[in-house]
C-alpha cells in the first residue's frame, strides 16, 4: 500500500507529510493498522534490565511530544524514543527547514527542537502509560536544552527531575547541529561536568528505581574526541550511547542545491560514517558501554553490519520516509536470516563480531537473559 501512497505523500511538503502520519497513527483505530509479524526469540535482547522483544528501534525526533506512541509500537519496534523535548515550549527554526532527496535516500532538516514543552509531553506520557495493557516494547525519552538557555545543565537536571521516573531509559542529546552550542556540550570537560550533575539529580529523583542514562553523540567526532569522551563515560559508569546524529558532512555526489542545504544530513549518505563511528567507539571502550546504531539503516543488512561492528540494538528515522512502515518488520525478518547464515543462534552473538578474530558463541541456554552486548576477547 505505501508504494501507492507514496507519490501522493511525496507531493506534499516533508513537515506537512509528518504531521499527517502523526494524525493517522494517533487517531486510526488500532485494528486498522498493520499487524506486525511476531517476534522471534532469537532477537529478543535483554539489555539495562528492560526486555525488547526485537532490537530495532524508532529514533528520536518522530514523535517529539509522544502524541502517537501506541501507533507507532503497533508498526513493529522493538522500542520507541520519544523527543527530543525541551523545558519549555518552542517553534524551532524558520521553515522550510526539512528537505527530501529521494534519489539518494537523503534528507537534510535544520529543525531545531521544535515541540510542545515538557508539561504536554508529560500529559501525553501519562495517558499512554496508563492505558492498559501497554504495547509491548522499551520507551526511551530523549531530551535537549532550549535555544535560549546559557546554562544547558539547568535544562538538563530540570527535565530528568520531571521525565527520569516515567522513562524505561533516558537519553542525552548533546548532538544535534541546528541548536547553537550544543555539540559543544561533547567536549571533554563540559560532558563530565553535565553528566555529573544529571546523574546526582536521577539519583534524587528515582531513588532505587533508575532508568538507565544514554547519551547521544554525532558522527562527526575525531578520533581524539571518542577517546575522551568514551574515558568520560567509562568513568561515570553512563549506561549506553547512541551513535549517531546527523552529520554536518556533505558527500560530493549529492545534487548541489540540496547539498548546500544547511542542517544535519540523515539518510543512506549517513550510513558508513555512523557504523565507522561505533566500530571505533566499541572499540575504544572495549564493548563495555553498550551501543545503539542509528544512520543510514535501510535494510536488514545495514542493521546487521552495525550489530557486528558493536550496536546491541538500532534505531531507524530517515528510511521509514522512504521504504514506509514495514521496514521495522523487513529489517527483523531479514536479522534472523543473516544470523543463520553467520551460524548464530542469537542476535547478541552477532555483537562486536567484526572485532573478535575468533567468534565464540553463548552458551545456548543464556540466549534469553543476555545482556545484549558482546564484550572484546
Amino acid at each position: 500500500m505505501y508504494k501507492t501512497l507514496k507519490p501522493l505523500i511525496f507531493s506534499l511538503s516533508p513537515e506537512t507529510a509528518h504531521r499527517l502520519t502523526l494524525f493517522a497513527l494517533k487517531h486510526v483505530p488500532v485494528v486498522l493498522l498493520p499487524r506486525p509479524q511476531s517476534n522471534s526469540p532469537r532477537l529478543k535482547v535483554t539489555l539495562w534490565g528492560r526486555s525488547f522483544p526485537n532490537p530495532v528501534g524508532l529514533a528520536a525526533g518522530f514523535d517529539k511530544n509522544a502524541e502517537s506512541l501506541n501507533g507507532l509500537f503497533r508498526l513493529g519496534f522493538g522500542f520507541i524514543e520519544a523527543g527530543t523535548v525541551t523545558l519549555k515550549p518552542q517553534s524551532g527554526n524558520p521553515r522550510p527547514r526539512v528537505f527530501r532527496c529521494p534519489e539518494h535516500n537523503a534528507v537534510i532538516n535544520r529543525m531545531g527542537f521544535p515541540n510542545c514543552g515538557v508539561v504536554t509531553f508529560q500529559d501525553n506520557l501519562r495517558k499512554f502509560l496508563e492505558k492498559k495493557p501497554r504495547p509491548n516494547g522499551v520507551l526511551g525519552l530523549n531530551i535537549g536544552m532550549n535555544k535560549d538557555q546559557t546554562e544547558p545543565s539547568k535544562d538538563y537536571v530540570a527535565l530528568v527531575r520531571l521525565l527520569a521516573p516515567m522513562a524505561d531509559y533516558l537519553t542525552i542529546n548533546i548532538s544535534s547541529p541546528n541548536t547553537p552550542g550544543l555539540r559543544n556540550l561533547q567536549e571533554k570537560e563540559p560532558l563530565r561536568e553535565l553528566l555529573s550533575a544529571v546523574l546526582a539529580e536521577r539519583k534524587a529523583s528515582c531513588g532505587d528505581f533508575q532508568p538507565p542514562l544514554l547519551v547521544k553523540l554525532a558522527p562527526d567526532l575525531t578520533d581524539t574526541q571518542i577517546d575522551d569522551i568514551a574515558s568520560v563515560l567509562l568513568d561515570l559508569k553512563i549506561d549506553g550511547v547512541i551513535l549517531s546524529n546527523t552529520t554536518l558532512s556533505r558527500p560530493e555526489n549529492l545534487p548541489v542545491a540540496f547539498r548546500e542545504e544547511k542542517g544535519g544530513l540523515s539518510g543512506a549518505p549517513l550510513t558508513d560514517l555512523s557504523t565507522s563511528i561505533i566500530r571505533r567507539f566499541y572499540s575504544a571502550t572495549k564493548g563495555e558501554i553498550p551501543i545503539i546504531g542509528v544512520g543510514g539503516i535501510g535494510s536488514a543488512k545495514d542493521a546487521y553490519t552495525k550489530i557486528r561492528a558493536g550496536a546491541s540494538l538500532i534505531q531507524i528515522y530517515s528510511n521509514l520516509i522512504f521504504h514506509g512502515p514495514s521496514l521495522p518488520s523487513m529489517i527483523n525478518t531479514g536479522l534472523i536470516d543473516l544470523l543463520q547464515q553467520d551460524g548464530f543462534s542469537h542476535i547478541s552473538e552477532a555483537v562486536g563480531a567484526d572485532h573478535r578474530t575468533n567468534t565464540t558463541k553463548n552458551d545456548p541456554g543464556d540466549t534469553q537473559e543476555n545482556d545484549g552486548t558482546a564484550k572484546l576477547a
